[in-house]
């Protein structure tokens, strides 16, 4: 989901409008290899078209690029398991390989794995704002406070707006979830079972709400706040929580190793240490080195733990006085990414406008969240924006089949266990929910909660749902 500065710049990325492999009809796909992706020999791709426009759906088409890898054992097949990749815009066509190949023995067995682009990602007909190189720069990917804000808010919709194209309007989680129903069509499916990450989580939960009995086996991971009032500004404005649930992580981490990176001999003085150098860089920033920097690092850095030394790096160059290491570029595809991502939030709900006061939002919550500074409710594109959202988000309610597992980190900087649960309150009983005692972004098969990781491969492999509706798993 929604990754700054390290984590994006170590995304995979390929993006190319070339086709993928033959252009299915309206029922079934025509497969083929997928060429110029360094994949797994197995995994297959294939076009299906879609409509542009849902309101008419004779109408334009649009390229959906999708992949599979089937399973190696047809006579234990149960279905399709979807994977539904975070963002919103990031790639997933490369995921049967990347993710799916993680997957344990039994639940390949049962499963063809099948990854796609969504709409207007990757291959699958991508757009691009047009950004200017100055707003993809990774430090100011999240809107870190600082004098021009509004100014590179308004750049920035502006820029969409005059170079997106007509798909710009059609970019929404309502829309993604139409697209996964055309493909559960084109795979001959009744139903489908799929596997959601971060920002995917709210997409199969709005599948799981619009297309409820054409669901089978529901894993969602890094869960999502559903509250249709706020959709991505939620999810926005819960960073700061996150952040504050998870930087004791690395605090600790850092007290251990003072000798190293004199940062401080406790976790409260690491966080010490972390405020006073932000704050001394606002006010005296170097060539090399600003309060942003450091704070979109730290952002970054709690993802995971292997972040840790880099961030741990950056904090004893300020520190210090001594020159601080170069910070990652942008990776190729970055522009597609943030343009997805902007148009995403911009059209699923509607956005405070310039006038508010997005001043004293920033002031409260940095003074209730000072490790953020802010940032989670600073402005966006979004208050630019010239369109109304064409339709409203989508309530998820507890309407449907028992058949969802939620598996959720206790310490999520970008998904917080907070917002998680707001998830599961609004599924209701279609839902139970695994926690693990881990920090970090991503659960299942992602840190190592060998507790959590059964729970969550026992739902797919046989059904078997967590034994209460919470159940949480102790430290790995």
């Amino acid at each position: 989901m929604r990754r700054t500065v390290l984590a994006i710049c170590l995304l995979a990325m390929t993006f190319t409008t070339a086709p993928v492999a033959g252009v299915a009809a309206e029922t079934g796909l025509a497969w083929g290899p997928c060429a110029d992706m360094a994949v797994d020999p197995r995994q297959e791709c294939a076009t299906l078209r879609v409509p542009l426009d849902y309101r008419h759906p004779r109408g334009e088409r649009i390229d959906l690029a999708v992949s599979r890898i089937s399973t190696a054992r047809p006579g234990m097949r149960r279905g399709v398991l979807l994977l539904i990749p975070g963002g919103p815009g990031n790639a997933g066509l490369a995921r049967p390989t990347t993710h799916g190949l993680k997957l344990p023995p039994e639940v390949q067995d049962r499963y063809d794995l099948v990854g796609f682009d969504p709409r207007g990602v990757g291959r699958s007909t991508p757009i691009s704002c047009g950004f200017e190189q100055r707003d993809l720069d990774p430090v100011v990917f999240q809107p870190w406070p600082e004098p021009t804000g509004a100014e590179r808010a308004r750049r920035m919709a502006d820029a969409c707006v005059r170079n997106a194209g007509p798909l710009l309007r059609h970019i929404t989680t309502r829309d993604e979830a139409r697209d996964i129903d055309r493909l559960r069509q084109a795979l001959g499916e009744s139903r489908l079972s799929y596997w959601g990450v971060s920002y995917g989580t709210y997409v199969g939960a709005v599948h799981a709400t619009m297309f409820p009995g054409r669901t089978d086996r529901v894993v969602l991971d890094s869960n999502d706040d559903p509250d249709p009032r706020l959709v991505a500004r939620g999810w926005s404005a819960n960073f700061a929580v996150g952040a504050e649930d998870r930087f004791p992580d690395f605090a600790a981490w850092a007290a251990t190793r003072d000798d190293e990176f004199g940062l401080g001999a406790t976790p409260g003085a690491v966080r010490d240490t972390y405020l006073r150098l932000t704050a001394d860089l606002d006010r005296q920033p170097r060539p090399d080195l600003t309060g942003n920097t450091l704070r979109a690092l730290m952002f970054d850095t709690l993802y995971a733990d292997p972040g840790f030394p880099q961030l741990a790096v950056f904090l004893r160059a300020a520190n210090a006085g001594t020159p601080a290491p170069p910070v990652p570029a942008a990776p190729p595809g970055f522009d597609n990414l943030v343009s997805v991502q902007t148009v995403t939030a911009c059209n699923d709900v509607a956005w405070p406008g310039p006038t508010h006061d997005y001043a004293a939002d920033v002031a409260r919550d940095r003074a209730a969240h000072p490790l953020t500074a802010g940032m989670p409710v600073n402005i966006r594109p979004c208050a630019f924006w010239p369109y109304r959202p064409s339709e409203s988000p989508t309530r998820v309610t507890a309407q449907g089949p028992r058949n969802i597992v939620l598996i959720q980190n206790r310490r999520d900087p970008a998904t917080p266990l907070s917002g998680a649960k707001r998830l599961l309150e609004a599924f209701g009983p279609r839902a139970g929910m695994v926690i693990t005692e881990s920090g970090g972004h991503n659960a299942y098969l992602a840190n190592g909660n060998a507790c959590g990781d059964r729970a969550v491969t026992a739902f797919l492999v046989d059904g078997t749902r967590p034994r209460a509706r919470v159940v949480t798993c102790g430290a790995a």
